[in-house]
């Protein structure tokens, strides 16, 4: 159960780091700081979110 909980806090945070991705994209000028602020939050916010998406999909629910 801890696993699904964990892989959906993952999942929440790494939608947040896309969703930040997205706005720092249409709001950037195309500055240098701002390519490597896009790169970083995409990249993170992906990881987190299909490693998210895979505890929640490969762990198996026992019952109680």
């Amino acid at each position: 159960m801890e696993k699904r909980v964990l892989g959906i806090i993952f999942s929440l945070l790494g939608a947040v780091g896309l969703v930040l991705a997205g706005i720092s994209f249409m709001n950037g000028r195309g500055s240098t700081q701002n390519v490597k602020s896009v790169i970083i939050y995409a990249i993170l916010g992906a990881i987190f979110f299909f490693a998210g998406m895979g505890l929640i999909k490969n762990t198996k629910d026992r019952p109680s």
